[in-house]
């Protein structure tokens, strides 16, 4: 018995990249009929077309503001808002832990609903954070997110965009944003300037586009 789990556990490691190994982990939230259903509802209002399936054109990056990445996983996993049943809960692709643990939580391509009028075309990266507002995400994750966003760069040329949460109005330069509901916007900080000139300074040479910070 102990030889064959042995042969199990070899051949799984062959089949895994090493490579995809090295950035995250997967845990994916909850995904059934009713989240597709959810965010068939949620794209056909805010887009005016089905969309359960992205083209990534950008990365844009969070802070949690709240909790762990337990916390925040486990917050994310229900397909409804927990304050608000009957709409599609937020989420984002990935997750950083504060030490640059990543965890993946759905793949690359499904719809996420994290950020304004751009999750239509959006890989959205939270990182554990953020608390109280201060900018206080870490070396690791700054690391850690520096090597997802060239995992994902390269795993999907279509994407040229890098932009914080709180630079969403400067990014509609890029002619991604839609909105088909008047007034809807929600005013942001995530993850700080400083953050995101880190990211600059490490990735702009790739060939992707960054904002003023």
């Amino acid at each position: 018995m102990k030889k064959i789990f042995l042969t199990i556990c070899a051949a799984i490691l062959m089949m895994t990249s090493p490579a995809r190994a090295e950035i995250f982990i997967d845990n994916f939230i909850l995904w059934t009929a009713h989240r597709d259903e959810l965010i068939d509802e949620y794209t056909l209002k805010h887009y005016g077309k089905i969309c359960r399936e992205i083209v990534p054109q950008a990365v844009v990056v969070h802070w949690t503001a709240f909790g762990t990445l337990e916390s925040v996983w486990k917050y994310f996993y229900a397909e409804e808002m927990p304050d608000d049943e009957g709409r599609l809960n937020v989420a984002s692709q990935f997750i950083v832990d504060r030490d640059g643990t990543i965890w993946r939580l759905m793949p690359e391509t499904k719809f996420a609903r994290h950020i304004i009028g751009y999750n239509h075309c959006a890989i959205g990266i939270e990182n554990v954070g953020g608390y109280n507002g201060r900018e206080d995400l870490t070396e690791e994750q700054l690391a850690a997110n520096v090597r997802l966003i060239k995992y994902l760069h390269e795993k999907y040329p279509t994407i040229k965009y890098v932009f914080g949460h709180y630079q969403q109005g400067k990014a509609r330069a890029s002619g991604l944003f839609i909105e088909n509901v008047p007034d809807y916007y929600a005013i942001k900080t995530d993850p700080g300037p400083k953050f995101m000139r880190g990211l600059r300074e490490q990735l702009e040479k790739d060939g992707l586009t960054f904002y003023d910070e």
